[in-house]
């Protein structure tokens, strides 16, 4: 996703959120459209029907949306074609640099489940040995934080690896044929290549640096129905909070929706973390740590402030 682009887009979104507001909110909601990728809270929340049985009583439609990554999500989200959605840390940095019309409704810590994998037989033992290798990941995805921040903890830069930017279906085929030494993602493609692929993890995202995944609105969205948002961020509580204390049904359940295999599914989700909450400072101080080493870097084009852009709405 080109930042011009991104660019576009989000003042398209900004014209047409010009005509948001109480008035429009008298009108009433027809539909929530919620962006979710094939892993976490967001699966759960949808086959419980949750959302569903939340707003049926007001005839408040849920449509949901499938993405495969949090770029092109947040996109959407900020033309204002999907109203609310989670992601990994990176894809809001990306997004806030563009203009994006979107904002931190709320915040989950990841423990654990991403990180960069190397075939079983591989001679990369060491960070260091990344040095001269092809590393896959998803441009501007959690994963490429991932790579950056292990790159930095064996004190390497980002020009000392040749980065294949490739969406985890397309990881999937190059990281079996050879096509790239090394592939940073996130579960459950980390654990299918782990379990499926042969492959051997070279890092864990928790040891290089602390990690977030995120729940983001569109601007207009949030603002426009604060008690919708909040309803919404409820109701992905109330499945975070089954999903913490059953995960033996969280992996049968993502197997059933996702096709990937029960055994995958059960590493992703006997290590995953799931609760959310609202975006505390701590949590903005580590986003914060992740947008200067993008901006350090080159990768977006301005100095941004993650506060910015965190909900003002009280979440509870």
């Amino acid at each position: 996703m080109k930042r011009r682009d991104f660019l576009k887009l989000s003042l398209v979104a900004a014209a047409a959120g010009g005509v948001s507001s109480r008035a429009g909110a008298q009108s009433g909601l027809k539909e929530i459209r919620i962006g979710y990728q094939k892993t976490g809270v967001l699966v759960i929340t949808r086959q419980q029907g949750i959302l569903e049985k939340k707003f049926a009583a007001r005839q408040i439609g849920i449509k949901w949306i499938e993405f495969t990554s949090g770029p092109p999500l947040l996109e959407a989200m900020s033309t204002g074609s999907v109203d609310l959605g989670s992601v990994g840390d990176t894809p809001p940095i990306f997004a806030q640099a563009a203009n994006a019309n979107v904002l931190y409704v709320a915040g989950s810590r990841i423990t654990n489940g991403q990180g960069i994998l190397v075939p079983v037989n591989s001679a990369i033992r060491t960070i260091a040995d990344l040095k001269g290798k092809r590393v896959g990941f998803t441009k501007g995805s959690s994963a490429h934080n991932v790579v950056i921040a292990t790159l930095e903890k064996a004190g390497l830069i980002y020009a000392d690896i040749t980065p294949v930017y490739l969406t985890p279906p397309d990881a999937v085929p190059a990281f079996a044929n050879g096509s790239i030494d090394a592939w940073a993602v996130w579960d459950p493609y980390f654990a299918i290549g782990e379990k499926r692929q042969n492959g051997r993890i070279l890092v864990n995202a928790h040891e290089v640096a602390k990690t977030n995944s995120f729940y983001l609105a569109n601007r207009d969205f949030a603002n426009t129905y604060v008690r919708e948002t909040r309803e919404v961020i409820d109701g992905l509580g109330e499945a975070a909070r089954w999903a913490e204390n059953n995960r033996a049904e969280v992996a049968a359940a993502l197997a059933g929706v996702t096709g990937v295999p029960l055994e995958v599914q059960t590493v992703a989700a006997n290590r995953a973390s799931f609760l959310i909450g609202p975006v505390t400072d701590e949590i903005v101080t580590t986003q914060q740590a992740v947008a200067d080493r993008f901006h350090r870097l080159g990768l977006i084009p301005k100095q941004i402030a993650v506060r910015d852009i965190v909900w003002r709405h009280t979440q509870s």
